[in-house]
């Protein structure tokens, strides 16, 4: 017998994520050594030394469970950020916290509204409990927020998807913006404000969304230690949301979703202040080095509030896809790993992430030379 056919038709129909590859396999597969891997949005500086120290104390400990609470790490956040432990969710990544939302308030007949070009697991999440997705037409590769809440109103939809910045395109919602939907947006439609790369704004962009929580209940907060904390094979993420709604999402969270590593680790790197200063000081240099490279070889791209980049491939001889594809495969037999992002309705793109200076000019250098060869 055909044993998907005992799943349901909706979990039969998910296209499964497709995350990068580790550069052991690449290395192996393509028999080349020294790759650089600017695919996954990682921090080329690792993990603040706070957080590395901490991750060895806890592994005195590693035969006893997590504390399935994580009363330390909601601590550390609440002196941080002023909000109580009940107010908080902890999950295995950020990811963990768009599925909690999705799994604790949408069912099969339920509607949720994210954007054209955002966030892979939003539609994901959403199918995976049998909701219907909908997704809505950008601006310029960004959120359209107007179309946003007038279709989440006339779908009746429940739950409504936001990455700021989003991920892969790098726009970026003013605080203006962000309040002007919140409050037109009825209050029985809860909103997840995925906030991964928040810690990469620069100072003129950045808001308190935290303190919006006050005025608007059905306001979820996302965010993650992957990204400027380094912490990505961890997998420790939180959101902070009225004390109902985190009620709800820890009710179906499992017991012990973060492990007792990740949360010592993300108590220690809340406390590294310097480490996030040095990770945007990297990041900025780097993204000015990117966007001046890119500039100079004649290629289109996003400007990105994060801390990676998606740029365009022109190629009149081929199509869309194989254009991008093609580039992909060359950048990978020339030692570089980027990301494709054709599933995401962009055939014509490739992101890039922001490394050290080495790694930013190895993939500009054999980005060059690849469009030299098809030329």
């Amino acid at each position: 017998m055909n044993y998907s056919d005992l799943a349901p038709p909706y979990i039969r129909a998910i296209a499964p994520y497709q995350p990068g590859k580790p550069i052991s396999e690449l290395e192996r597969e393509l028999g080349i050594t020294g790759i650089v891997k600017l695919a996954s949005n990682e921090n080329p500086l690792g993990c603040s030394p706070l957080a590395m120290a901490a991750m060895q104390e806890a592994l005195k400990t590693i035969a006893l469970y997590p504390d399935g609470n994580g009363f330390e790490l909601k601590e550390a956040l609440f002196k941080r950020y002023g909000v109580e432990h009940a107010r908080i969710v902890l999950g295995n990544g950020s990811n963990d916290m768009l599925e909690l939302a999705a799994r604790a308030f949408l069912a099969v007949g339920d509607r949720a509204v994210y954007s054209d070009h955002a966030f892979a697991v939003y539609p994901l999440a959403t199918q995976a409990v049998g909701a219907t997705g909908v997704s809505v037409p950008a601006i310029d590769y960004g959120h359209d927020l107007q179309a946003m809440l007038q279709a989440a109103v006339a779908q009746r939809a429940k739950l409504v998807f936001i990455a700021n910045p989003n991920n892969p395109t790098g726009t970026f919602l003013s605080a203006a913006a962000l309040l002007g939907f919140l409050r037109a947006l009825p209050p029985n439609i809860l909103v997840v404000l995925d906030e991964a790369y928040n810690e990469y704004l620069p100072e003129e962009c950045r808001y308190d969304s935290v303190a919006w929580l006050k005025e608007f209940p059905n306001l979820i907060v996302s965010r993650t230690f992957s990204k400027a904390y380094g912490l990505a094979g961890l997998r420790v993420g939180y959101a902070f949301a009225h004390v109902q709604v985190a009620d709800m999402m820890n009710r179906v969270r499992q017991p012990f979703n973060v492990n007792s590593v990740a949360q010592a680790a993300a108590v220690a790197a809340l406390q590294d202040e310097g480490f996030v200063r040095r990770t945007n000081e990297l990041n900025r240099r780097g993204m000015e080095q990117i966007m001046q490279g890119l500039g100079k070889l004649g290629l289109e791209f996003i400007p990105s509030y994060g801390n990676f980049i998606s740029f365009k491939i022109g190629k009149p001889a081929l199509s869309e896809v194989e254009g991008a594809m093609k580039m992909y495969r060359r950048l990978l037999e020339l030692g570089v790993i980027v990301r494709p992002v054709a599933g995401y309705n962009m055939p014509d793109y490739l992101r890039v992430s922001i490394g050290t200076e080495n790694e930013n000019e190895k993939f500009l250098s054999v980005l060059a030379q690849a469009l030299g060869e098809s030329a």
